[in-house]
Order: structure tokens, then sequence, then C-alpha cells
């Protein structure tokens, strides 16, 4: 097992102590992080449950509108299924990835990581129900993100960012439907909940 992979680097060749003697070798610890996150939300929003499907189901223009998503390409498309290649990149990573994508109109998209060297494991789910009774334009949103680097290193990062990448994809599919249908009907907020069974 390398150094890296065991959570220990190498900090260099000789390092003088207080009483200046050396070490021929010196070792930092890094903090043990799961390789594994997991995020769940669930929001009321001010547009339908089809508006929403329509927005996170519209993976051939998620460059147009997703964070760190530098290709997004369906290469397989049937009612309920498609399959499509993805590149996210934000520094230092950039890597390419296969979706597989389960839809059920309007209540579901969920894409699961088939093909790639970056993830041991990715899946997104998002869930759409009614809202409130009184107010047709809106419906609830339950998100799930799960996924596991296959790299320590990334992992390392994805330790740092996570919370922020997540929430900035979480309001670009909002942004998105703002532009497409104009001004929510209400604010959205955030609900407590069960996680998504999906």
């Amino acid at each position: 097992m390398s150094l890296l992979k065991s959570g220990w680097i190498f900090a260099g060749p000789k390092q003088r102590t207080w009483d200046g003697t050396h070490h021929s070798r010196a070792f930092i610890r890094l903090p043990e992080i799961t390789r594994k996150k997991e995020y769940y939300g669930k929001k009321l929003v001010g547009y339908s449950m089809e508006q929403m499907y329509d927005v996170v189901s519209d993976v051939d223009n998620y460059t147009k509108f997703v964070p760190f998503c530098k290709k997004s390409q369906v290469f397989l498309k049937s009612t309920n299924r498609m399959k499509a290649n993805l590149v996210i990149g934000f520094p230092p990573i950039k890597e390419s990835y296969v979706s597989d994508i389960t839809l059920v109109r309007p209540r579901l998209v969920k894409a699961e990581c088939t093909e790639g060297k970056l993830f041991d494991y990715l899946q997104t789910v998002w869930k759409f129900s009614p809202g409130l009774q009184d107010v047709e334009q809106s419906c609830v949103i339950d998100f799930f993100v799960s996924f596991e680097f296959r790299s320590l290193l990334h992992s390392q990062l994805a330790h740092i960012f996570f919370n922020e990448v997540v929430r900035q994809m979480e309001n670009a599919f909002l942004d998105e439907a703002s532009n497409r249908y104009g001004k929510a009907s209400l604010k959205s907020r955030m609900l407590k909940g069960l996680p998504v069974n999906s």
C-alpha cells in the first residue's frame, strides 16, 4: 500500500529537531476521511413537478447551466432510460464517465455512474412530489447524492469543497427553472424529512 493511500505523506528527507539533531525521516499523519460522501435535502419550490422534472432530465443541456459540467451528451434514449457521456472539471479534477439515467416522468430522475476512472460509486436521485394544495405551481424536491472517489487525494478535496459544490448544483437547477418558466410562485424553503427511497 502506498504512503498516500494509507494516509501518510513523507515530509522530507531530513528534519532538524529543537535540540539540533536530525531525523532521517519525518511523516505527517493526514486526518482520516471517509471516501464516501452523502447529502440529502428536501425543499419546497415554486415550480411544478413537470417543470422541475423537465429541467433535471435535460441532460444534453447540462453544460449550459450545471456548474463544473464540461460535457453532456446523451447517446442512448428511450421512454424511461438514458445513457450519457459526462465530463466534470474543477481544478485539479477533470474526468469523464458514463451516466445511466432512470426516468419516471414527472416523479423521478436517478443517475448512476457505470463507467469511469474517477468514481468507485456515484448516484444522484431527484424525486418530485406535489407541493402546496392551494399553489398549483409548486412541488417538493427530494435530492440525494452519494459518491466515493477512487483516489484519496480526490476524497480530501471533496471533504473541503463538498458542501459548496452540492449547494451550487441545487441552486443551478432552480436558476434554470427561473430562466425557462419565469419567477417562482413562492420562495423556496428547506423541509425536514427522511432520506429518499430510490
